[in-house]
């Protein structure tokens, strides 16, 4: 029996991203992460009753080009974390509506 050793090759750890078609999709992957990034931070904003007037809106602005973004994504990647973003913006702009919406007193 011969004592050499193998040594096995192990795989490259797999790495994040949203272009998994092998295409770049610079702008469609920047407006991902806005709508993502703003839908979470409507949602904690609209947890918070003074906060309202910036929950309503965030979450506003996050819905619409989160539908938009839905309409033109490219990859599975880029949908799931843009359905993140609308939920997160409905929800917070429905709480924040509920806290006073666009009123400038709580």
């Amino acid at each position: 029996m011969p004592d050499e050793t193998q040594i096995q090759d192990t795989p490259p750890a797999p790495h994040l991203t949203l272009n998994t078609d092998g295409k770049r999709h610079p702008l469609m992957n920047a407006l991902t992460v806005f709508v993502c990034i703003g839908g979470i931070v409507a949602f904690a904003l609209g947890l918070i009753v003074q906060t309202h007037l910036a929950a309503t809106v965030l979450g506003m602005i996050c819905f619409a080009l989160g539908m938009y973004a839905q309409f033109v994504s490219a990859t599975r990647g880029e949908r799931m974390l843009i359905v993140v973003g609308i939920i997160g913006g409905f929800v917070g702009a429905g709480l924040g509506i509920a806290h006073g919406g666009f009123s400038l007193s709580a």
